[in-house]
């Protein structure tokens, strides 16, 4: 006896497979049996053709350049519909010993392998690295890309056609301080990008050597002044001016800024910047709507912890984890990560205890926390890749290690997070010096991914295995009038009795930057209700009824 049936296999049909009963009934029962189990991430960065290895160029000296690591950046540069892969390298110190090293974009080739076209895209970049973002500046359709440095930034506008141009001087791109992290985001709701750096601390490499209890390492944080963080306003003609100032988004006396994230908070039309500092309080700079911004950290509960303990802050994330329909913050600490719920956009209140997660966190040093939907329920988990800022830190006796492994939390759907790194893969059981992050569903299967940047060593892709047993709808935003990326737009997705709120955003983790495609876990349901979209420009779209597992664009109407 044989059936004729179709399959549904991630939005690709395969029609009229002719199939033994026996092989069907055994199909049936091995996906039920799948379906029952969680999911598990794979190292595939070998098989994948990845190859890349961060060099910190490390010194007797220690400078302290050389153990922050640098970031990576998931962007769809030939816009072919799947998510390629950049990587920051730091590279030798002094700059411009013989031993350079670049930085490395990977094609993605749509069949699970990766291909290096660094050379002829024009993008390595052989300045001593930190970070790296992409979003289209210029609204001509494809992403360009931004790179934070030790030293002179880098701005590549995307040419079209597999190569980008150095734009860094045309531009107005002049920013020399040692940048960290550069999120788009479009503070003006004018229709096009504008770009926000977060800068460090002032540092030459003249300046003598600093000792750790004792012994040379690393030196502290506040042993260095905080610089001023920079505000690009995109002038619509290809060039940028930094009016940070005049914005009231420098704060050098009191930021050694590490990462930041853009998301419009309180949900009045205009993107908000909270920064996240190095041992000082951390920032939320409130979108005034008129040009300006005013730090409102303190009074709403999100400059501190809940002690008042201005912590040593390294990556930071936003997202609705509890349902409640507000943006909430991730912080990752060098002590513990702090959980900000968002109340309503008055205040913010921390729930690190409450959710679960002050405990498990407590002994790692975390650098890069991600809000990821991995198993595909409706439900942000959180994923956290850890590592030691000093390399010397065992010597000294401490009940601490340098190399540390990364972290994975399943979303309870209740407010709360559990621990499951140990039946999450092997890949969490192996200490590496993590530190930046990002996700992306790169094979087009309906779950997400992660790619990992660890200090010195090799960069890991993990692939994510059986998220997809659960329904899922994938969406890409393309502006008309608002910025094409559609970044600041906000979208909710109904399905059965859940709602799930999302805003397209730029900026994520530690130096790094993900997918800006929106992936929604949908668990169970079958249909989604609705979809409703509301861009940056005030244009509102709705759409009913639509099919699950499937990846669909979506265009501004005009």
């Amino acid at each position: 006896m044989t059936l004729n049936f179709t399959v549904m296999f991630f939005s690709q049909p395969y029609r009229h497979l002719k199939l033994p009963l026996q092989a069907l009934l055994f199909l049936l029962l091995t996906v039920g049996t799948a379906a029952s189990q969680s999911p598990i991430f794979v190292d595939v960065t070998e098989e994948a053709g990845i190859h890349f290895k961060h060099n910190k160029g490390t010194t007797e000296h220690k400078h302290i350049i050389e153990t922050m690591g640098s970031g990576t950046v998931f962007f769809d540069y030939d816009t072919d519909g799947d998510s390629d892969l950049y990587f920051v390298n730091s590279g030798s110190v002094p700059q411009g010993t013989p031993q350079a090293f670049r930085n490395v974009l990977y094609r993605n080739e749509g069949d699970g392998r990766f291909t290096d076209v660094t050379e002829i895209s024009g993008t390595g970049d052989t300045g001593y690295g930190m970070a790296a973002s992409a979003a289209d500046i210029d609204n001509d359709g494809d992403p360009d890309l931004y790179v934070a440095n030790f030293g002179q930034d880098k701005l590549y506008r995307n040419n079209g056609d597999g190569t980008f141009t150095d734009l860094t001087e045309a531009a107005g791109i002049d920013n020399t301080l040692w940048s960290i992290a550069a999120v788009y985001l479009d503070f003006d709701v004018d229709g096009d990008l504008d770009i926000f750096v977060v800068n460090y601390l002032v540092y030459d490499l003249s300046m003598p050597v600093s000792t750790y209890k004792g012994i040379v390492g690393y030196g502290h944080p506040r042993s260095y002044e905080g610089t001023p963080d920079v505000l690009y306003r995109n002038n619509g003609d290809g060039t940028f001016t930094n009016i940070a100032e005049t914005a009231g988004v420098t704060n050098p006396v009191e930021g050694r800024g590490m990462a930041a994230v853009a998301w419009d908070y309180d949900q009045d039309g205009f993107p908000d910047i909270y920064v996240a500092n190095d041992t000082n309080r951390n920032f939320l700079y409130h979108n005034n709507g008129d040009g300006t911004f005013t730090d409102e950290s303190i009074f709403i509960g999100v400059g501190y912890d809940d002690r008042g303990v201005a912590e040593g802050s390294m990556g930071v994330d936003a997202a609705d984890y509890n349902g409640d329909g507000w943006f909430d913050l991730i912080v990752a600490n060098s002590e513990k990560a702090t959980l900000y719920k968002n109340e309503e956009g008055l205040f913010f209140a921390d729930a690190t205890a409450d959710s679960g997660l002050e405990q498990p966190t407590l002994p790692f040093v975390g650098f890069s926390p991600l809000f990821l939907d991995y198993d595909n329920d409706g439900h942000l988990d959180m994923f956290c890749a850890n590592g030691h800022p000093q390399d010397v830190i065992e010597i000294l006796g401490d009940n601490e290690t340098y190399a540390q492994r990364d972290q994975l939390f399943q979303n309870s759907g209740d407010g709360t997070y559990t621990d499951v790194s140990a039946s999450a893969g092997t890949y969490f059981s192996e200490p590496l010096v993590g530190r930046a992050a990002a996700t992306a569903d790169y094979d087009n299967d309906g779950d997400p991914d992660i790619v990992i940047m660890n200090s010195d060593q090799r960069a890991v892709l993990l692939r994510n295995d059986g998220g997809n047993l659960k329904n899922w709808l994938s969406l890409k935003l393309i502006g008309t009038q608002s910025n094409r990326d559609g970044i600041g737009a906000k979208v909710s997705v109904t399905a059965g009795n859940i709602t799930q709120i999302r805003e397209v955003k730029s900026g994520s983790s530690y130096a790094s930057g993900s997918d800006t495609r929106l992936l929604f876990g949908l668990g169970e349901h079958r249909h989604v209700e609705k979809v409703n979209i509301v861009w940056q420009s005030g244009t509102t779209q709705e759409l009913r009824d639509l099919p699950i597992n499937q990846i669909l664009t979506i265009v501004e109407s005009e």
